[in-house]
């Protein structure tokens, strides 16, 4: 096996371990395969316009469908998308349970005359689950919609198998935004840097990058560990912050003065199951 291949098969167990809790965060808040997919197919046509142009251009299509693999058609359609700055398309499970949701409030075949949700019959060609199942689930299977809704609590299964819808919106997840762009943030500030230090073809020094971890540790020093390491990190990253504004541009500076972001970040590591790491 050529250096080459072992460094790429290295490089694609590495993905697969990253990307395990993005996936795992992902499913939770309704992100769907689909949607996923988009996302990469953004990202890879983006980095290979950005990276790999000639002369400070954009790379053509031909280019950038022979580095990532996909039809130069496609290429083009990802790329008129991220030019008009249109979102990912919505085809996510959590949009179809909204859909579903809402018909059942308001088409008519499965309300009453005064406009209410009726108890819906599991099964028949009209004004049961299923009919409205199969009017608005698409392609997604109906009992995995059905069991996920249940579960959810957005209809009730009676004691005469009939189906109560209990809720007209379904939020996937209540987390506040300015939560979880602050995950996309910091897997973003780490990998970049871990990028950084793995290109063999940067132009400056490597990014301070270290760790500090052991596998063999009792469980029971665990709330030992995480209080000690929100008592130093703490104490680290304000000493940082003070030493971030001492070196911050005024705001009444001219507009002109070149910036950048700086900082640095801590994080708490604990993995009970290290018989599943694919490294």
């Amino acid at each position: 096996m050529s250096y080459a291949v072992d460094v790429k098969e290295q490089v694609i167990r590495s993905c697969r371990h990253l990307l395990t809790p993005v996936m795992r965060f992902l499913l939770r808040h309704g992100v769907t395969y689909r949607e996923f997919s988009e996302l990469a197919k953004e990202a890879c046509v983006a980095v290979a316009r950005a990276d790999y142009g000639i002369q400070g251009r954009p790379t053509n299509n031909a280019r950038v469908a022979m580095l990532t693999g996909l039809s130069r058609r496609e290429v083009a359609r990802v790329r008129d998308r991220l030019a008009e700055g249109d979102p990912v398309a919505q085809s996510s499970q959590g949009n179809r349970i909204s859909e579903i949701l809402t018909a059942w409030h308001v088409d008519t075949e499965f309300c009453d005359e005064q406009g209410q949700p009726n108890v819906l019959p599991e099964s028949g060609p009209s004004g049961s689950l299923s009919s409205l199942l199969n009017r608005y689930a698409g392609d997604l299977p109906h009992g995995a919609i059905r069991k996920e809704m249940l579960q959810r609590g957005l209809i009730r299964e009676l004691k005469d198998g009939q189906f109560r819808v209990l809720k007209r919106d379904f939020v996937f997840s209540e987390l506040d935004p300015e939560v979880v762009s602050r995950m996309g943030t910091a897997l973003h500030d780490h990998a970049a840097t871990l990028e950084h230090n793995l290109n063999e073809e940067r132009q400056s020094e490597p990014r301070f990058e270290a760790i500090a971890e052991n596998a063999r540790v009792r469980p029971a020093t665990y709330r030992a560990f995480h209080k000690f390491v929100e008592e130093r990190g703490l104490s680290f990253l304000e000493e940082m912050d003070a030493w971030l504004s001492e070196n911050e541009v005024e705001s009444s500076s001219d507009s002109n003065t070149k910036t950048l972001r700086l900082g640095v970040g801590v994080y708490l590591i604990k993995d009970e199951n290290q018989d599943g790491m694919v490294i």
